[in-house]
């Protein structure tokens, strides 16, 4: 038995989060006419030029299928809407709705940006809850281009946390994509996560450097206190330096086991300063200024410890009724 068109209509519409398309209404057997009627009637609604909501609901992915949908069958979800969509970055969805189109696609929609591209390989597509999209390595380089260094820098580190992108596939980006715009930052970025991952000691030497230029006093360096190391520690003031690279936010955990270690050296009376290669190398005035600052602090409230220790209690107050029960035991 023939299933009805209007259930094969919901069907296909519920598996593209409540979105059709002309062309597939009129593949599955509707008329121009009928399609008509539903549209007058509120049953369609266009969203945008032959692609149209089913029911009155619009699903949370619905935008960004239709604007899939509009690109033809070869479009996916792209830059910023895909790194939306993939979880990247936590902002709304951004407005016009980013759709990459291989060869000869649309150029030109309400509410769509269309990227062309010659082509789009295999392995830079993929779908997630059935809306094609960019592959979260494609995706960053594409958004690289639009967003600014920090944006960048929690996109990377959330997908190596998720597990989305390995270190080999990151490690091939600035090769297989050396012209794209934003390729710069992420040079950049790639550079820095290898500097203070291979190089502990250069990282320590930089930061001992600028701490000495800044003309603070010089920490120890690499000392065990209980069961963990610290890079660098003031043992008098009680304040350590931590020194991370940007893909320690991205394992969770590395990231948990530092709370814990800051959290065991914070009871010990052991403040943690946790800077970044960047930090390091990028912004030192910055950062003496609040190592600098951190010491003074730590200082001062060990000489006010210290004040309070050596005070002498007060003696309680002997009220008349005390002095004449003394004296009366005296002349008993």
């Amino acid at each position: 038995m023939a299933v009805p068109l209007e259930e094969r209509t919901v069907a296909l519409a519920a598996r593209q989060h409540g979105v059709i398309t002309r062309g597939q209404l009129i593949d599955l057997g509707m008329s121009a006419a009928a399609i008509g009627r539903r549209l007058k009637s509120g049953r369609f609604r266009p969203l945008h030029g032959g692609v149209y909501l089913v029911g009155p609901l619009e699903a949370d992915c619905a935008a960004d299928m239709a604007a899939v949908l509009a690109g033809g069958p070869a479009a996916v979800l792209s830059h910023t809407s895909a790194l939306r969509l993939w979880g990247l970055v936590r902002v709304d969805r951004p407005h016009p709705v980013h759709v990459t189109v291989p060869g000869n696609g649309r150029s030109r929609r309400p509410g769509i940006a269309f990227h062309r591209v010659r082509d789009l390989a295999d392995d830079e597509r993929t779908a997630i809850k059935g809306v094609p999209v960019t592959t979260p390595a494609r995706t960053i380089v594409d958004a690289a281009g639009m967003l600014g260094r920090r944006e960048v820098e929690l996109a990377l580190a959330t997908a190596e946390r998720k597990g989305l992108i390995g270190s080999d596939e990151l490690a091939a980006l600035p090769n297989r994509y050396s012209h794209r715009r934003g390729m710069a930052i992420l040079r950049a970025l790639l550079r820095e996560q290898a500097g203070p991952h291979f190089t502990r000691s250069e990282a320590e030497r930089k930061c001992l450097d600028l701490l000495r230029a800044g003309g603070l006093p010089t920490p120890h360096a690499n000392v065990a206190i209980g069961p963990y190391e610290l890079d660098l520690l003031w043992p008098e003031e009680g304040v350590a330096i931590e020194i991370d690279g940007w893909k320690h936010h991205s394992s969770r955990p590395r990231f948990e086991g530092d709370r814990r270690k800051d959290t065991w050296l914070r009871g010990r009376g052991i403040d943690v300063i946790r800077l970044s290669w960047r930090q390091i190398t990028r912004q030192g005035t910055a950062t003496v200024v609040q190592v600098g600052q951190t010491l003074a602090l730590a200082r001062m409230r060990r000489v006010l410890a210290a004040d309070r220790s050596r005070t002498p209690a007060p003696s309680p107050t002997v009220g008349p009724d005390a002095r004449r029960d003394k004296e009366r035991r005296r002349s008993g």
